[in-house]
Formats: structure tokens, sequence, C-alpha cells
């Protein structure tokens, strides 16, 4: 009987080594994954950079619209009266306007009409931010004007009160108000009563501060002395809230700098100018004015130092305002480096000068 043959049941020796990676092979691959996951990152960091770099350009756009409207409607309107503004006629009886030379008290730049416009090149010398702490070698800019809607007066009782043909809660006792007729217009105080309705008080007195110095509304009062024919405005003449801001670069309560809009307010404590933060991160803003109607300087826009040495703020016809901003954050800029900044002008025309 014939049995297995001893070389078949022997195990098939196996020859070689088995299948795998070398050290080499996965060298090479560890190479190639970090080339790939290196170029997704860069893809990643090259569009979250460029991501934060349109966010930061759409943040500083919008910033400079936002300052450029509110500021064009201050300018626009700087010098309207609410009637005929170009014709110059205007009667300031406020007791601290600079040109009532028989005033006692100390002149104010919100009372100051014959300076509708008046800009400074360096706002650390405009009068109206003497406790502000504006922004050294910015500009800044002073603007009056009537504002508001204003309300129709169905009576004057000369030197006493105007009548209102009705009830109002838009003025207050010591409001400063541009009254106004095809005839002329008058700058004045109200000083009562205190609770006001249809009836508006302008007499003289220390009923309010600074007061009128004079209740003869009668164009022209020169220094206040009263000496203006009589003059009683007709039914249908406007009254106004008077409207006295300065826009200027001032230090924000992060230490950084802010656009902001220094108003003329009137509340418990009395007249007074108070400011408010409108715009963050614009570092700086220059200030250039057209004077059409002077031959000396009326071929381009001038700075400040050069209309006032003109004596040209009442022919002041157009205002350009160039601002400088700066991104919220850091590392947004084109190189990644650092804030991302741009710089943008307007011009806007005075409304009540076009002719």
């Amino acid at each position: 009987m014939n049995g297995p043959n001893p070389d078949q049941l022997r195990p098939a020796s196996r020859s070689g080594r088995q299948d795998g990676f070398t050290i080499v092979e996965l060298m090479i691959a560890m190479l190639l994954g970090l080339i790939v996951i290196a170029g997704v990152s860069s893809v990643f960091l090259a569009n979250q950079r460029a991501y934060r770099t349109n966010t930061a350009l759409g943040d500083v756009q919008d910033a400079s619209r936002i300052a450029f409207e509110m500021m064009a409607r201050d300018i626009r309107q700087a010098g309207l009266t609410g009637c005929n503004s170009a014709n110059g006629r205007i009667v300031n009886v406020l007791a601290n306007a600079p040109a009532n030379a028989a005033s006692t008290v100390a002149p104010a730049w919100w009372a100051n009409w014959g300076n509708a416009i008046r800009g400074y090149d360096d706002a650390s010398g405009d009068p109206a931010l003497a406790d502000k702490s504006p922004v050294a070698n910015t500009s800044s800019l002073q603007l009056i004007g009537a504002a508001g809607a204003p309300l129709a007066i169905k009576e004057d009782v000369p030197g006493t009160n105007f009548q209102l043909y009705a009830d109002t809660d838009a003025l207050e006792k010591g409001d400063v108000v541009m009254v106004c007729s095809p005839d002329h217009t008058a700058i004045v105080q109200i000083t009562g009563p205190t609770h006001l309705k249809q009836t508006v008080d302008y007499n003289t007195g220390n009923a309010v501060s600074p007061g009128n110095c004079s209740s003869n509304l009668g164009y022209p009062n020169t220094a206040c002395t009263g000496n203006s024919p009589e003059y009683t405005f007709p039914p249908n003449s406007l009254i106004s809230r008077m409207s006295a801001v300065d826009w200027y670069i001032g230090t924000n309560p992060v230490n950084g700098d802010s656009l902001y809009r220094a108003t003329l307010v009137h509340d418990a404590a009395g007249l007074h100018v108070q400011a408010q933060e409108m715009v963050r991160n614009v570092t700086n803003m220059t200030i250039t004015y057209l004077a059409p109607g002077n031959p000396a300087i009326n071929s381009a826009y001038q700075t400040a130092t050069t209309i006032g040495a003109s004596s040209a703020w009442g022919g002041v016809g157009a205002v350009r305002v160039t601002l400088k901003l700066r991104s919220g954050e850091d590392n947004v800029s084109a190189d990644g480096s650092s804030a991302l900044t741009r710089t943008y002008s307007f011009t806007t025309a005075v409304r009540n000068r076009l002719h």
C-alpha cells in the first residue's frame, strides 16, 4: 500500500519578503500629503485675508458715506434763514453777538451770524472747541443756519411777542430762533413764557441767558442800539430754531480718533455746546473752500487761512472735505501687515449761495 509522499506533506517554503511600504515610499507619501495640506491651507488663509480685507474696506466705505451725508446736510443749510437768505438783511439782537458793541456779555461763536460758515486749518485754534480737545493739525468747520420745520406766525406784537396759529412743543423758553419775512430776518432768543403754547416772548431783561440786547427787530439795528425803524413781522412769517454745529476730529473713549459733531443745545443747564461722536476711526480731516465772488482767490479751493486773510467767509459757495479713515482691525491691509486706510473727498455746495 502506497502512502503519501513526504515531500507533498511539507509546507511550501515562502520565497522573498512580505508586500508593504518602504521607509522611502512612506516619506514620499507624507511629503506629497504635506504639499497638498500646505496648498489647501495657503488658499484658505488667502481667502480669509481677502475676506477680512474686503470686510474692512466695506466698513471704511460705509463710514465715509455716513460722514459725508451728515456733514453735507449741515453744509448745505449753512446761512439758511428760512426765507430770503441771499439778501443779507439780518438783524441779530443776541446779547453775545460779536457785532453788538453795547453788549457786556462775552461773544460766542454761535451768535456770530457774520460767519455762518467758518473754518480752521488747525482745530486747536477753534474757539468752539476750547474744552473739547480736538486733534491738532486737523481741520474743523463751524456752520450756522435755520433748522427743523418752521412755524407760521399769526401776529407780531412789536417789541413784545409773536402769536402762533397753534400750540407748539417745538420751541422752549431760552431757545435761539430765526424769524423771517421776505423783507429781512431777525435772530433772537425766546424769553418766555415758561410753558410755550401760542405765545413766544422776545423782550429784553435777564429772564434767559445771554438774553436780547434789544427788542427792536427792525432792519438795521446797528450795534443793538434799537435805532432801526419800527417793523412788524406780517402774518405767515416763519420762525425756526437756529442750528449751530462744529465738525472736528477728537479722541474717542477707546483712545482712537473719531469724527465729532459739536452742537448748540438748550436744556436745564441753559445754552451750551455738546459734542457727539459720529463716525469712529476717522484719523484726519482737511477742508478747503471756494469763494467764487472773490477775484483774488476764486480760481481754486483755498485753505481756511487764505479765506480768512481775504475776509471771504461771506462769499464761500462750496466746501471740499477730505477724510482719512482706517479700519477697526489691524492686519487687514493688502500685505496683511497693518490696518487698512483710505482717503476720500467730497464737495458740497452751500445751497442758499447758489446763483
